[in-house]
């Protein structure tokens, strides 16, 4: 869709890859050498760059990052009987790689700042049957980890981080997917940096990193080639994919310096608004990545948030609802219990569009047009 108001005439999407560094050349390596599916040299250098990046000892790929959250529940005997705390707020893939094991999401609200899961709400939902935490960094910002490794400590339960949308975000200096016992990433199209599709798990634990590894390849052995000694999956990052994700995280600290720049131009730009709209809370122990940056609609705004919406749409800018929660989904309907705050984060929340190619003058232009549609 284009739009012309005024003189301009333009279409801002909410989400574009950049594709600016050794991308063409590493995929054009790998069709040179003929090496295009789930062997070449690219997986292991970017396995080996991606665990450096997070500072963690093992990094394993995977073909997304739904396979990789999937493999972390197995890779921790994840199963039929098992119980598994998610935030009620966030993509569905966290609760159905629960369902995939056989398991049950139990679903907790979440906080207001940083719409993340709600540490004082986890240990309301414990039970004997309870295996672990999936802990969302919602939107780029870590959650609150120190309570939440402290509760699954008293409870011998373990953490999973869903990092899908945080590559590079830290909490109190650590980097996200180093904290929990196992952490997965998503490098979809939209994501900090991408594969195209494609997942990475990321670990400090010797035996995950195995079991992992064993599951993502059909449980083929992995010193005894046609050997399965278990059934597995064929998870498996290809070699272009691997080859895409090793150029783009080459250049990583760029891309992560430009959604900086992004959010502090929007910043800037709607901080006259805050009458009508709440900006992205930041804690003073995070750093927040804005793979989205999301504004919510405050109660004395006179539009609602799909309405506002279509008024941007027509106005050529893209934008997404914040996630619905997964409680009101209908594979996962809870009725019976009450998750006040991911309600009004879902009903109020807009992710404005959020990419390296965003110019400043873009996000000036989708500031007036949000003040003109208020």
């Amino acid at each position: 869709m284009k739009s012309s108001v005024g003189s301009e005439t333009r279409f801002i999407p909410v989400a574009q890859p950049v594709l600016s560094g050794n991308e063409k050349k590493y995929v054009n390596e790998c069709l040179d050498s003929s090496w295009i599916s789930s062997a070449g040299k690219f997986i292991s250098q970017f396995e080996e760059a991606f665990a450096a990046f997070c500072g963690t000892r093992y990094a394993i790929s995977a073909n997304n990052g739904t396979t990789a959250l999937h493999l972390a529940l197995l890779g921790l005997n994840t199963g039929p009987g098992d119980e598994v705390i998610v935030p009620t707020l966030t993509y569905v893939a966290s609760a159905n790689a629960i369902r995939y094991c056989g398991a049950r999401p139990v679903l907790v609200d979440s906080e207001p700042r940083t719409m993340n899961i709600d540490p004082l709400a986890i240990e309301r939902r414990i039970t004997p049957a309870t295996k672990g935490i999936v802990v969302v960094h919602l939107y780029g910002h870590p959650a609150d980890m120190d309570p939440i490794l402290e509760i699954a400590r008293r409870h011998n339960l373990f953490v999973i981080e869903d990092a899908a949308e945080a590559h590079g975000a830290t909490y109190r200096g650590r980097t996200v997917g180093s904290i929990g016992d196992i952490a997965t990433f998503s490098f979809f199209g939209n994501k900090i940096i991408t594969t195209g599709e494609g997942g990475m798990l990321t670990t400090n634990r010797p035996d995950l990193n195995d079991r992992i590894r064993l599951l993502r390849g059909q449980g083929m052995d992995l010193k005894r080639r046609y050997w399965f000694p278990i059934v597995g999956y064929n998870y498996r990052m290809t070699n272009i994919e691997a080859a895409l994700g090793l150029a783009q995280l080459e250049r990583v600290e760029d891309h992560l310096d430009r959604r900086g720049a992004v959010a502090g131009w929007y910043n800037r730009y709607l901080s006259d608004l805050s009458s009508f709209v709440t900006l992205p809370s930041v804690m003073d122990w995070a750093h927040h990545v804005f793979w989205m940056y999301t504004i919510l609609l405050k109660d004395s705004c006179q539009v609602d948030r799909d309405e506002l919406m279509a008024r941007l749409l027509e106005r050529g800018i893209e934008t997404r609802p914040v996630f619905y929660p997964m409680h009101a989904m209908p594979p996962y309907l809870d009725t019976q219990s009450q998750y006040p705050v991911a309600d009004a984060l879902s009903a109020r929340g807009i992710n404005l569009p959020t990419h390296g190619l965003l110019s400043e003058d873009d996000v000036r232009y989708i500031a007036t047009q949000i003040r003109s549609c208020l």
